[in-house]
C-alpha cells in the first residue's frame, strides 16, 4: 500500500493525537478508504512530517490518528525561486503550478499582463486563488515536500516590486541563453513567465525598469505552462538538487 501524506493546517508534533475533520477526514475515509489502524503521513509546511495510526473514525469526515515518529525529510530546494506567472485559461495555470511545486519553486506570483485573456477580482479572485493554493497542497502531499510554496495574491506587472536578487523573463528572442546565467545558488531568483503569446513590447519595458532581464529557453517557443517547469527543471539540475 503506497505511502499517504496530507496536509493539515492544525498543530501537529510527535507523540500527540491529532483530530482531523472536514475536506482532510473526508479524503482519507472516503476517497483513499483508509479505515482504523491504517498508516498516514500529516504534515503543516512548517519542515517536519509524522507518521501515525488511525486509531478511531467518526462519520464520513472525521478521524483521529496517534502520531508516534516524526522527520524532517531533504526534499527542500535549496534555490529560492519565485515564479512570476502570467495567469492562463482553463487548467494551464493548474499545470504549470503543480510542476512547478514539484519543481522546488519557492513562492508563486501570478500576474495580469497585457495579453492576458483572463481578467479576474473581487470573490472570483478569491476562489481562483484558493483553488489554486489547493492544487499547490495536492502537489507537496503527491512529491514529499513539507513546506507548501507561499502564493501571493494577484497583481499586475506594474504592481511587482523591483527584483530581488535575479531576475529573469522568458524571452524567445533574447540574446542571453542558460549558459551565459551566473551562479544562482547565492541570490534568490525571480522568473517571470507571460501568457499565451508572450509578453508585449509595454511588458517587457514594465520587466526591464524593475531590472529584469531576457532569457531565451533554447531554439524553441515553449507554452505559457511549460515555460516555468522547464526553466524550473534547468536551474535545479545545475544549481539546486536534480541529479
Amino acid at each position: 500500500m503506497r505511502r499517504i501524506r496530507l496536509f493539515t493546517d492544525q498543530p501537529i508534533e510527535a507523540d500527540h493525537t491529532v483530530e482531523l475533520q472536514g475536506p482532510p477526514a473526508h479524503h482519507l475515509l472516503k476517497v483513499l478508504r483508509r479505515r482504523e489502524g491504517d498508516w498516514v503521513t500529516l504534515f503543516n509546511g512548517n519542515g517536519c512530517e509524522h507518521q501515525g495510526k488511525i486509531t478511531s473514525v467518526a462519520g464520513r469526515d472525521r478521524c483521529t490518528v496517534e502520531l508516534t515518529r516524526s522527520n524532517q525529510p531533504a526534499t527542500e530546494s535549496p534555490l529560492t525561486i519565485t515564479l512570476i506567472q502570467a495567469v492562463g485559461r482553463g487548467d494551464r495555470m493548474d499545470w504549470a503550478l503543480q510542476k512547478s511545486v514539484e519543481l522546488g519553486v519557492t513562492t508563486i506570483q501570478p500576474v495580469f499582463s497585457e495579453r492576458t485573456e483572463v481578467r479576474l477580482s473581487g470573490s472570483r479572485a478569491d476562489k481562483r486563488l484558493a483553488h489554486w493554493k489547493s492544487v499547490m497542497i495536492s502537489a507537496c502531499e503527491q512529491c514529499g515536500r513539507v513546506r507548501v510554496p507561499g502564493l501571493k495574491p494577484l497583481r499586475t506587472l506594474p504592481e511587482l516590486a523591483p527584483a530581488d536578487g535575479l531576475g529573469l523573463y522568458l524571452d524567445p528572442g533574447a540574446e542571453r541563453g542558460l549558459d551565459d546565467l551566473e551562479d544562482v545558488a547565492d541570490q534568490p531568483v525571480a522568473l517571470a513567465v507571460g501568457p499565451e503569446g508572450g509578453f508585449s513590447e509595454k511588458d517587457i519595458g514594465v520587466l526591464e525598469v524593475l531590472g529584469f532581464r531576457g532569457l531565451r529557453m533554447g531554439p524553441r517557443v515553449l507554452r505559457t505552462e511549460t515555460a516555468g517547469p522547464a526553466l524550473l527543471s534547468a536551474l535545479q539540475a545545475r544549481w539546486g538538487d536534480l541529479g
